[in-house]
């Protein structure tokens, strides 16, 4: 195939230490094996792109500003590290609101899917929400559900494709698949 395959990864709890609508650039913290899990999908050639619900903005918490901020602070956080984001997605609705952007649906995916040029078929979705399990399956990728942040309370409400411990966990069981064809 001659397009670059991606994974489309989530952020709080997976990336970065779950904090209850992070709204201070300086509470942003690494969870242990983040860069390491992000560093080894890069280097297996995948692209990298984040998919996040950030529903702190339409709930008052904080504004777009704010968040820009904090993910300039993140992509600065992962460079310093050697890894490069080729996305940075957010769905700033609430969840009674109607979008098709926040997850599970698959407006994010979607898009970034349109301007990073990659068949979401052949993509990996990571998470550690049942949402993120659903968007992976609403869209024909491969899901992994990591047990950071909620993953060990969503574990039991979703079907994904793999469980890992954590985001290095995920990109090791990514590796195989690569490397093995499809792992069925």
């Amino acid at each position: 195939m001659s397009q670059r395959r991606f994974a489309l990864i989530d952020r709080d709890g997976t990336i970065n230490v779950e904090r209850d609508y992070l709204s201070d650039p300086n509470d942003l913290e690494l969870i242990p094996g983040a860069a390491q899990g992000l560093r080894k999908l890069q280097g297996l050639g995948l692209g990298l792109a984040v998919v996040t619900n950030q529903s702190g903005i339409a709930r008052g918490y904080f504004s777009r500003e704010t968040l820009k901020t904090i993910h300039q602070r993140l992509q600065d956080m992962l460079a310093s590290e050697g890894i490069r984001l080729d996305g940075l997605y957010f769905c700033p609705h609430g969840p009674d609101e109607d979008c098709q952007c926040r997850k599970p649906l698959p407006g994010m995916a979607f898009q970034a899917a349109k301007d990073l040029n990659f068949d979401l078929r052949e993509a990996f979705v990571i998470g550690d929400k049942a949402a993120d399990v659903d968007l992976g399956k609403a869209v024909g990728a491969a899901s992994i559900l990591v047990r950071t942040g909620y993953g060990r309370q969503h574990e039991a409400k979703c079907r994904p494709d793999h469980v890992a411990d954590d985001l290095l966990a995920a990109a090791q069981w990514i590796a195989l698949q690569i490397k093995g064809g499809d792992g069925n």
